[in-house]
C-alpha cells in the first residue's frame, strides 16, 4: 500500500519481520500482523477565526484487537501521515502485549501544527475530528490518549464530544483526561516515570552507581521533562536537555526545577537559558554520558550518527528513535538499549489504570498508581532481560519477540472468522 510507504512504517515492519523470522512465526500470522486491521482517513473541515474553512486530514488506525480494545494516542503534528500512524499503532500492539495489558494497538492523528491555531480553532478541530472517528472509538472498542501536540484539554473535548453523541457522560472513552472528569493521578508523568524505573533497573543490572550517573535527554516535552526531573530526584546528574530549537549543557548538572519553571512559565527557549551552555540536538546525542534518553521524534539515531554515541545506556523515551542500521552499530559498541516498547510503556500502563478506574467508578491514590506502575514495568524489564540472556539476542528483539508471541497466541486461540 503506497499510502503506508513511509520511513517509519518501513522501520516498524522491518523490526517485526526480523523478530518474526527469529521466532519462526507462522506465515499466515505474519501476513495478518504486517498490515493494520482497520484504517480510517477523514477530512476535518474547520471554520477558522477569520471566517474561512480550512480542511485538515485526520487518521485513526487500529493495528490489532485480538487481546482486547485497541489503545493509542492522538498526535497533532505537520508530519502526521497514514504510514506514521500505522507504524505507531503496530508498536502499540507489541507494547501492550509486552506489559501484559488487555489491549491491542491503535494510533491517531491530524496533519496540523497546533501552535498555529487559536484555542477556539483547536477546539473546533478536535471536536470535528472526534465526530469523524466516532464510529471507531469507545471504551470497549478503541480508547485514545494524548500524544505529541495534544494534552488533557484535547482529551476533555473528545470525551465531551463523544458523550454528547451518546447522550450521557462516558469517562472511559479516552485516557489522559483532567481529574475533574475521570482522569487519573499520576498520568501526566507516567511515561517519564516509567523511563526512570527501567533505567534504574538497567543501572543495577550493569552494576552502575546512580549517584555517579550522568544523563542527557533529547526532547523536553512531557516525556523528556518528567524524565529529567525524576532522574534528578533519583540521584542522577542531568547534564543536558534539548527541544526542537536546541539545548543546554552543564557538566556539573542542570537545575531541572528552575529550568522547568522558566521553560513553562516564562516560555524561555532552552538554548537561551543562562543555566548552561547552548548545545545542538546532534551534539547532545554525542555527549559522553551514562544514560542517553531520546524523547523527541522517531529516527533520530541513524547509521550516520550511531557510531558517535558515547552513552552506556540508551533508554528510548520516544517511539522508533533508532533505525535498524543504527541498532546494529550500537549493539557492536556494547551500548545497552532499553527499547521503546518497554522504556516508554509507562504512559499506556497508567492509561490502563485510568480506564480501569473509570469503568469501576473507583479511583486510586497516587502512591498506589506509582507502586503498580513500578511493579508492572520492572516485571516487563526483568522478563525481557531474562529472555535476552537465554536466547542470546538483543533487548529489542527480546521485547519484540515476547510481545509478538502473546499476540500470536491470542490469534491462534481465537481462530479465523468465518
Amino acid at each position: 500500500m503506497t499510502e503506508l510507504d513511509t520511513h517509519t512504517f518501513r522501520l516498524a515492519v522491518a523490526q517485526f519481520n526480523e523478530a518474526a523470522e527469529a521466532m519462526h512465526l507462522d506465515t499466515n500470522l505474519r501476513e495478518r500482523l504486517t498490515l493494520p486491521q482497520r484504517s480510517l482517513i477523514v477530512s476535518v473541515p474547520v471554520r477558522m477565526d477569520d471566517g474561512r474553512v480550512e480542511v485538515f486530514t485526520g487518521y485513526r488506525v487500529q493495528h490489532d484487537t485480538a487481546r482486547g480494545p485497541s489503545k493509542g494516542g492522538i498526535r497533532y503534528h505537520p508530519g502526521v501521515s497514514l504510514g506514521e500512524v500505522a507504524a505507531l499503532s503496530m508498536w502499540m500492539t507489541w507494547k501492550c502485549a509486552l506489559a501484559d495489558l488487555p489491549y491491542g494497538g491503535a494510533k491517531g492523528g491530524v496533519k496540523v501544527d497546533p501552535k498555529l491555531l487559536s484555542r477556539g480553532e483547536l477546539q473546533r478541530l478536535t471536536r470535528r475530528y472526534a465526530a469523524e472517528i466516532f464510529p471507531l472509538i469507545g471504551p470497549d472498542k478503541d480508547v485514545p490518549a494524548p500524544d505529541v501536540g495534544t494534552d488533557q484539554q484535547v482529551m476533555a473535548w473528545i470525551m465531551d464530544t463523544y458523550s454528547q453523541q451518546v447522550g450521557y457522560a462516558v469517562q472511559g472513552v479516552v485516557t489522559g483526561k483532567p481529574l475533574s472528569i475521570g482522569g487519573s493521578l499520576g498520568r501526566e508523568d507516567a511515561t517519564g516515570r516509567g523511563v526512570v524505573y527501567v533505567t534504574l533497573e538497567a543501572l543495577r543490572h550493569l552494576k552502575l552507581d546512580i549517584s555517579q550517573a550522568t544523563v542527557a535527554i533529547q526532547g523536553f516535552g512531557n516525556v523528556g521533562s518528567h524524565t529529567a526531573l525524576i532522574m534528578q530526584e533519583a540521584g542522577a546528574r542531568v547534564v543536558a536537555v534539548s527541544d526542537v530549537s536546541g539545548g543546554l549543557y552543564n557538566p556539573k548538572g542542570l537545575d531541572i526545577p528552575e529550568l522547568l519553571r522558566r521553560y513553562r512559565e516564562k516560555q524561555e527557549p532552552l538554548h537561551e537559558s543562562k543555566l548552561g551552555e547552548p548545545i545542538t540536538n546532534e551534539e547532545l546525542l554525542q555527549l559522553d554520558c551514562t544514560v542517553l534518553v531520546p524523547a523527541a521524534l522517531s529516527e533520530q539515531i541513524t547509521g550516520a550518527n550511531a557510531a558517535k554515541l558515547r552513552c552506556r545506556i540508551l533508554a528510548e523515551g520516544a517511539n522508533g528513535p533508532t533505525t535498524l542500521e543504527a541498532d546494529r552499530i550500537l549493539t557492536d559498541k556494547g551500548i545497552f538499549i532499553i527499547p521503546d516498547i518497554l522504556a516508554n510503556s509507562g504512559g499506556v500502563i497508567v492509561s490502563y489504570f485510568e480506564w480501569v478506574q473509570d469503568v469501576q467508578r473507583f479511583f486510586w491514590k497516587a502512591k498506589d498508581i506509582q507502586d503498580r506502575l513500578q511493579d508492572i514495568i520492572t516485571s516487563a524489564f526483568d522478563r525481557t532481560l531474562q529472555f535476552s540472556l537465554q536466547k542470546r539476542t538483543t533487548m529489542r528483539m527480546a521485547a519484540l519477540m515476547s510481545g509478538i508471541d502473546k499476540v500470536a497466541q491470542a490469534h491462534l486461540q481465537r481462530g479465523l472468522y468465518p
